[in-house]
């Protein structure tokens, strides 16, 4: 974490989405947004706390608040483990982790996630991935990753990506699935329900009548 994201943010009203947790608790898995009472129980269960820069009580209470651009680029919720250590303590048993996903979807969707952050370059390679030929592989995957986080990283891996190779533990080539087509088509119905790949699209301003 760099030092600066540990400083105290002034946040202003003109920043402040007031729509926002009624945006996030549409989206699957972010329904229970509201109902937090604001105990802390989740930030003491997450093994990942200490290594985040808004612990995932604050996150609540950010979506609450209407505190858009400081949720969606946070760290926070890429580093989310996915353990549910915090769903299962929680005394209004929110599903803090879905909430978590909530915002990161969203955060792909806006395109505003952390610069050269691993996980949501992932996230996005692996559904790209998924959307061309119906499975991933591995070697292209971690190529896109490196790419386009740690350019430099790819000549210290050369020798290990070569002896993964030569044994036969890595492809080079794409096996893709048969009916690419169908598939492609699925996720195309499902990507406004669940906001999966794809970017917000700009709102319609109606004209005026003169």
């Amino acid at each position: 974490m760099e030092k600066w994201q540990a400083w105290e943010k002034i946040s202003f009203a003109s920043g402040v989405d007031p729509d926002f947790s009624e945006e996030i608790a549409s989206i699957p898995g972010g329904e229970q947004v509201l109902h937090c009472i604001q105990c802390g129980t989740c930030s003491g269960m997450c093994p990942l706390s200490p290594y985040m820069d808004y612990m995932p009580r604050q996150i609540i209470a950010m979506i609450r608040a209407g505190l858009r651009g400081e949720v969606l680029s946070s760290y926070t919720t890429w580093l989310c483990a996915s353990c549910y250590a915090c769903s299962v303590a929680c005394p209004k048993e929110i599903r803090v982790t879905d909430i978590m996903y909530a915002a990161k979807r969203l955060a792909i969707r806006e395109g505003i996630h952390p610069r050269r952050f691993p996980t949501p370059v992932l996230a996005q390679a692996f559904f790209k991935e998924i959307e061309t030929c119906g499975r991933s592989t591995e070697s292209h995957l971690l190529m896109q990753v490196l790419l386009q986080t740690q350019p430099l990283k790819i000549f210290k891996q050369t020798r290990l990506g070569w002896n993964l190779l030569r044994t036969g533990r890595m492809a080079v080539r794409r096996d893709p699935i048969a009916r690419k087509g169908e598939l492609r088509r699925m996720l195309k119905a499902l990507e406004k329900e669940y906001m999966v790949g794809g970017k917000r699209q700009a709102p319609v301003v109606p004209e005026e009548v003169s």
